[in-house]
């Protein structure tokens, strides 16, 4: 399987993602869109992977590229490629789709729990998944459901966690890629973001607790696995 990672900022990279495709054998390249690399074509990908950012999707007059992106996303996903999309990444197959992006309720930052929907059980990725699991959140912004697919997870300070789009197309809010090394560049990259006595940001101390990596590495094991299975 050729993995194909965009960025968008230079200190939040793919984490366990190029770790998983190095281990098991697939190819794995990088567009690195904050230093104008130019994208792929879609022929190029089988499975095109979407990280996350602290810009928003609306901002194209900032981030001139992000409409290039857009675009791009379009054509894989209506070429039927796999695309798996997080936290902005997910924000932005939305948009692609049709779905509103907006400021959400709460900004979550830190280890907050995730728990499937009923509605997940419709979906054969879920299926080895538990009910309930911890993972890592840093965003501000939040998705609505892209009409057509199936709502997969949901945390209490945001309702959409996590949708999936026909059987090849995954947005994740949260972020089960991080490593020990992801945290880190985003407590110094991003403190503005930590805002003390909000609901749902995490001190500095919990927000660099690596408890939950292990264990939510294992929620994206199954995520690449499936789509390392599912027929083109």
């Amino acid at each position: 399987m050729r993995i194909h990672s965009l960025l968008h900022e230079s200190f939040e990279d793919t984490g366990y993602i190029r770790v998983w495709a190095e281990m098991n054998g697939h190819s794995f390249y990088e567009t690195c869109l904050f230093s104008g690399d130019p994208l792929p074509s879609p022929d190029e990908c089988d499975l095109v992977v979407v990280m996350g950012g602290s810009m928003n999707v609306y901002e194209e007059d900032r981030y001139p590229w992000l409409s290039a992106e857009k675009k791009f996303l379009k054509s894989a996903i209506d070429s039927g490629k796999k695309v798996l999309g997080i936290c902005l990444g997910a924000q932005l197959i939305a948009a692609v789709l049709g779905a509103e992006v907006r400021k959400n309720t709460y900004p979550e930052i830190g280890w907050f729990p995730v728990e499937k929907t009923d509605d997940a059980e419709k979906a054969v990725l879920c299926a080895c998944m538990p009910d309930r699991f911890i993972a890592f959140h840093w965003h501000g912004d939040t998705f609505a459901l892209p009409q057509g697919s199936i709502h997969l997870f949901q945390s209490v300070g945001c309702k959409n966690q996590g949708f999936l789009y026909g059987e090849k197309v995954l947005g994740l809010q949260f972020h089960p890629e991080v490593t020990k090394e992801n945290l880190q560049c985003l407590v110094e990259n991003c403190p503005e973001d930590i805002v003390s006595g909000s609901e749902y940001v995490q001190t500095i101390p919990e927000i660099l607790d690596e408890t939950g990596v292990g264990p939510v590495h294992e929620i994206l094991s199954v995520i690449l696995e499936y789509f390392g299975e599912t027929e083109e």
